[in-house]
């Protein structure tokens, strides 16, 4: 039996083992630069290197690397030994706090967005101290941030530790406003629910399509799906479950709080859902998670499926955020508490968030945005692409009171009777949950539920904690000098609300009436990436983010080009895997199948004028001429992709893949469908969908 209380955090270099290995002094000044975001002093990186090489090489490591989130989607990790050489010929293991502090990757082989050239190489990886360092394959994992030589931010963390320390010293300065002169921290704490897909790697590694590109590209649906909905929540199949156990454990160890796990609604598809943490422990915890399950999905024979559509017609794999804020005190800055009506601070808070999103609906949208995720927004399995606030009954009624000046009457908690005398009656939440908004309250924090599956959560959460910190300096602006400061509150919270009440919607998100309403409110509909991004560089975008010292022009401008040109790749890449497939396997597939049916119609023939060849020929007849149309787009398809070579702006070039060479595949993949359906099992070159979804 697991003991995982002794489990947990075991391959963690955490708060015990500091205090247990390091000189009390030391000890209290890295606590100091965790906890209050103090500098490190030099000669306490020495001392937790000494410390932390000692008990690496104590639990087998050889090596250390500095683990960190280039602009590539992915995390990257170049490892060293600790050994050195002694006078003697032999070799020491060593590990000094420069080493800790910084690391030296190669910055030109990144995405810089051109910030930096070719023959520009250096860059450097440095030390978070507020994540803890891990072990993984006997290495010491280290946790750090990734700049170019010239100090360009190049990675996705950085941005997100500038946007919580913003938040933080904003939000204490209401605080202290409010008379809560106790509070020196604000954190942000995030909990992300994480879906993927589990096939059996026999079936993965005959699909080049999932192998180059993550998702089918071709696949006729199988005769079941996911209508029975039997699949959500249901009993956990024996292979899946001994992965599960495996996960749980290897993320323990690592000390990643992962709570929940089920099945999808989709065949295949599963979900894990750790406790919330702060921000960017959380964000190397999901990269972690994600990193985990696919390696531990190889010892089961599986592989596991992060791409947010991997198979048509059923449900695509999200991430939904749940993101709150919270004091170095212990209160929740998001909970209404018992007496919502009173709770000025709590509105205060609200109605810096509900105004955030309605002002930088688009940069909420743009973040969002991928080849993967542009498959499933808007799809009835994901929230639509329209940025919404949904706020429950409870919340929703306070803020009409607010508004219309009435008074505030709850929804009350109404209790729950069974009517089973053996079941107990139980308190109901006050409001229901809206799984169609994509920014929904839940009770004491937000659910961001537009993630795709493999996003890095660091871009959502460092753009949404930037711009409910510029709405709180805003704030801070207006009352720091009031006379009256709760009347002066009370009239901001109810003009804020006033004025952003259109971003509120608390119906059917699918429904084709919310479609026409957001238009007339004046909401955002973008549809795709190239749709989103064009927004990025707005100027109210660009002044939130340079303003608030979290990212300048020029590196806005280099994620800009960094994205569109990833989206026009992936897209790339696609193209040229289906028309790899289609040229090489399905064609002379197809052909190989009807060569043997005209075979068969003329032995029948042969033999004798009395058979009937009406089966053959009329499936010769309807084979050959989807056939001929597949090929003819196959040649289209693969002159729109040279085509795309002559673009040189970025944002044109990511259009033309979406509206052209997208489109394009798309009815591609209708007449290879149509053929699967129509040919034998025995020639199809792939996989179906009914062997891969149930296959496991």
């Amino acid at each position: 039996m697991t003991n995982v209380p002794a489990l947990f955090g075991s391959m963690v270099f955490n708060d015990r083992k500091m205090e247990e290995r390091l000189p009390h002094a030391t000890y209290k000044a890295l606590k100091k630069t965790i906890q209050n975001g103090e500098p490190l002093d030099q000669s306490v990186a020495n001392s937790v290197a000494n410390a932390m090489k000692e008990w690496a090489v104590e639990m087998g490591c050889t090596h250390y690397t500095h683990w960190f989130q280039p602009m590539t989607g992915v995390t990257a990790e170049k490892h060293d030994s600790f050994i050195y050489p002694a006078s003697d010929g032999q070799v020491i293991m060593e590990f000094s706090g420069k080493e800790l502090i910084k690391g030296e990757p190669d910055a030109s082989s990144f995405p810089s967005g051109g910030i930096r050239a070719t023959f520009e190489a250096r860059g450097y990886t440095t030390w978070d101290p507020t994540s803890p360092a891990f072990i993984r394959d006997k290495t010491l994992y280290i946790p750090t941030a990734f700049c170019s030589y010239t100090g360009e931010v190049l990675d996705k963390k950085t941005p997100l530790l500038r946007s919580m320390e913003k938040l933080s010293s904003v939000a204490v300065d209401v605080l202290h406003l409010l008379g809560k002169t106790d509070v020196s921290r604000v954190t942000t704490t995030v909990g992300p629910e994480q879906e993927y897909f589990l096939i059996d790697k026999k079936m993965y590694d005959k699909r080049p399509d999932l192998i180059y590109t993550g998702r089918t590209l071709f696949g006729a649906p199988a005769p079941k799906g996911q209508e029975l909905e039997d699949h959500y929540f249901g009993s956990i199949k024996t292979r899946v479950a001994a992965f599960m156990a495996d996960l749980d454990e290897e993320l323990w160890k690592l000390g990643v709080m992962a709570k929940t796990k089920h099945n999808e609604v989709a065949p295949s598809q599963h979900e894990l859902a750790p406790i919330f943490a702060t921000s960017n422990i959380a964000t190397d915890h999901n990269e972690l998670t994600m990193e985990v399950m696919k390696k531990t999905a190889e010892r089961h024979g599986l592989v596991c499926l992060l791409h947010e559509k991997p198979f048509a017609g059923v449900n695509g794999s999200g991430k939904h955020n749940n993101w709150s804020i919270s004091t170095n005190t212990g209160e929740n800055l998001l909970d209404p508490g018992k007496n919502p009506e009173n709770n000025l601070q709590f509105q205060l808070f609200l109605s810096a968030v509900v105004k955030a999103v309605h002002e930088y609906q688009d940069l909420l949208r743009l973040t969002v945005a991928s080849a993967g995720n542009d498959h499933r927004l808007g799809a009835n399995e994901a929230p639509p692409a329209i940025i919404s606030m949904y706020l429950g009954d409870d919340l929703g009624a306070l803020v009409d009171s607010i508004i219309e000046g009435k008074e505030y009457k709850s929804c009350g908690k109404s209790e729950m009777l069974t009517g089973v005398d053996v079941l107990a009656d139980f308190k109901k939440d006050t409001s229901d949950r809206n799984r169609t908004s994509p920014f929904a309250f839940t009770g004491n924090k937000f659910e961001f539920r537009a993630l795709g599956s493999s996003l890095n959560i660091a871009c959502p959460n460092y753009m949404l904690n930037t711009m409910v910190a510029e709405e709180l300096s805003q704030f801070y602006d207006e009352l720091k000098n009031a006379e009256d400061l709760e009347s002066s509150m009370k009239e901001l919270i109810r003009r804020t609300l006033t004025e952003h009440k259109d971003i509120i919607f608390n119906g059917d998100n699918y429904s084709d009436e919310w479609v026409a309403e957001a238009e007339r409110r004046g909401l955002c509909n973008y549809r795709s990436l190239p749709e989103a991004m064009a927004h990025y560089i707005d100027k109210k975008n660009v002044d939130l983010f340079v303003k608030n010292g979290i990212v300048s022009e020029s590196e806005i401008r280099a994620r800009y080009e960094i994205e569109l040109e990833h989206y026009s790749k992936q897209i790339r890449i696609e193209a040229l895997t289906m028309i790899d497939m289609a040229e090489k396997n399905i064609t002379p597939a197809v052909i190989s199948f009807v060569n043997s049916l005209s075979d068969a119609a003329i032995a029948k023939k042969s033999l004798s004028n009395t058979y009937s060849v009406y089966a053959e020929t009329s499936l010769i007849e309807s084979l050959s001429g989807t056939l001929e149309a597949f090929v003819k787009k196959t040649a289209e398809l693969k002159d729109a992709v040279n085509v795309a070579s002559y673009y040189t702006d970025e944002l044109a070039l990511a259009t033309y893949y979406r509206e052209k060479v997208f489109t394009l595949m798309s009815e591609l993949r209708t007449l290879g469908d149509e053929m699967e359906t129509k040919t034998s099992a025995s020639y199809w070159p792939y996989p179906s969908y009914g062997e891969i979804l149930f296959g496991v």
